[in-house]
């Protein structure tokens, strides 16, 4: 078992600009694609993969180096550092069980897909350590309830529902998918897509506003506004924006906004290359699926860097930041000072699907979302500490405690890790998971309708 675990690890760590194009090219000539074309399909996905991760890098350099002056500026502390996912990761790896995941993974979603009760293929197994966390939680909140062996089956059980979740997720989301990104076959597997569940309630009513529910995405917005909705003049003003309320001197509010521009700039052009890398390899999935299962599609899930060219999506990251950081100040039980995981991902994406690339909306739904991201963080610290101290996964100063501002899914982990704390009176879990099915029920089904209504099934 320590073998095995050795050896799933080493393929793991290499990374998801390695692994992910390694399983498409496996799968690629698993459906007969030539080798050099998948190879070079391969190889394009990862360099897309090492592009996005390079801009995202250096927007949170920049803009993450604004954001903490700012609050450096208002005298605010907050006790509980922001470590970002990669402190997550790294606690979660450390975990003894944690090898066992992968398997688990790879079993549930061909089961599912031998059993029609998915349509997609999870290549982005990478992102298997979702799972290692939210099991990892489970244990730590169970085990002094119920005990270590019903708190490790319990963990397992959460964790195989996270899977086939993530699948049906996919599965639902995919026609919009490929309406936003243009890229046929390819859906998004991400447990941060859980999140739509949280603000379909909030979208509901703010389509009811009539400024609201018309088209605002990045297309319409510069047949209107012209020179002022390109992306290069969106970072820059925003780039300066930040310059100037972070106290910046005059060269390097400038500086912050070419910065800032130059992103917003590259990220369509990064995104290019997904396209680039995807559409074959999906193509040759689907020709090998139709011959020999009639009818039936199949697509390909991955991460969420392929939707990274969506302007909407880097604007509402970026106007979020200020509305993150007021809301750490003001949020009452909040002690989580957002600065590694600033640029939240996971708070605007699922925004993005949701709301078809409106701007506005997807705006006011980031800031409405943000208290949630704040409130899992402050309760996840105990724990996150805690567990990175038993693993010796990372380097924790005596009495510091360590979280995440931008925790995957936060609902989802939250509820499904502390729901079983009902027995001791605790209800709050609860009521989100509560929240969340429906929302997750009503917005599923909102997707299947346009999905009906659209290919006239």
């Amino acid at each position: 078992m320590e073998f095995l675990g050795t050896i799933i690890n080493y393929i793991l760590n290499l990374g998801a600009p390695v692994f992910v194009p390694f399983i498409m090219l496996i799968a690629g000539l698993m459906v007969r694609m030539k080798l050099r074309d998948g190879a070079s399909a391969a190889i394009t996905l990862g360099v897309a993969f090492v592009g996005m991760s390079m801009l995202i890098g250096f927007m949170v350099d920049a803009i993450g180096a604004a954001a903490q002056t700012m609050m450096e500026r208002t005298g605010i502390e907050l006790s509980i550092v922001d470590g970002g996912w990669t402190t997550m990761a790294n606690v979660s790896w450390a975990w003894p069980y944690a090898f066992l995941m992968f398997p688990l993974q790879v079993g549930v979603n061909i089961l599912m897909l031998v059993l029609k009760k998915t349509d997609t293929f999870n290549a982005d197994l990478w992102n298997v350590w979702g799972k290692i966390f939210t099991a990892f939680i489970v244990v730590a909140v169970v085990t002094p309830i119920l005990g270590s062996v019903i708190a490790l089956i319990l963990a397992f059980v959460v964790a195989t529902l996270q899977i086939i979740l993530e699948l049906n997720s996919g599965d639902i989301n995919q026609h919009r998918i490929e309406k936003l990104t243009g890229i046929p076959g390819v859906t998004c597997t991400h447990r941060m897509l859980f999140f739509s569940a949280i603000y379909y309630p909030f979208d509901l009513l703010l389509r009811k506003i009539p400024a609201l529910n018309k088209p605002m995405d990045a297309a319409t917005l510069r047949s209107k506004l012209g020179i002022f909705a390109e992306n290069h003049v969106i970072g820059f003003l925003l780039g300066v924006t930040f310059g100037i309320i972070a106290g910046y001197d005059v060269a390097a509010i400038l500086m912050l906004g070419i910065q800032a521009a130059t992103a917003l700039m590259l990220f369509p052009m990064i995104s290019k290359l997904f396209m680039q890398a995807l559409s074959p390899i999906s193509e040759a999935i689907s020709d090998y699926m139709n011959k020999r299962f009639a009818g039936r599609k199949l697509f390909v899930g991955l991460d969420w860097p392929f939707m990274g060219g969506a302007s909407e999506i880097w604007f509402t990251v970026i106007v979020a930041i200020p509305c993150t950081l007021l809301w750490a100040v003001i949020l009452p039980g909040n002690k989580l000072l957002p600065f590694a995981g600033i640029i939240n991902i996971a708070l605007v994406v699922p925004a993005y699907i949701l709301t078809k690339g409106n701007t506005l909306r997807m705006v006011i739904l980031a800031i409405i979302g943000v208290p949630f991201f704040l409130f899992v963080g402050t309760q996840f610290a105990p724990i996150i500490t805690d567990l990175g101290l038993a693993t010796k996964a990372i380097d924790i100063p005596t009495n510091q405690l360590i979280s995440n501002s931008s925790i995957d899914a936060p609902v989802f982990t939250y509820a499904s890790s502390f729901i079983w704390q009902c027995s001791q009176g605790y209800f709050v879990p609860l009521i989100l998971a509560v929240y969340w099915c429906i929302g997750y029920v009503f917005y599923a089904r909102e997707l299947r309708k346009e999905y009906l209504q659209e290919t006239n099934q």
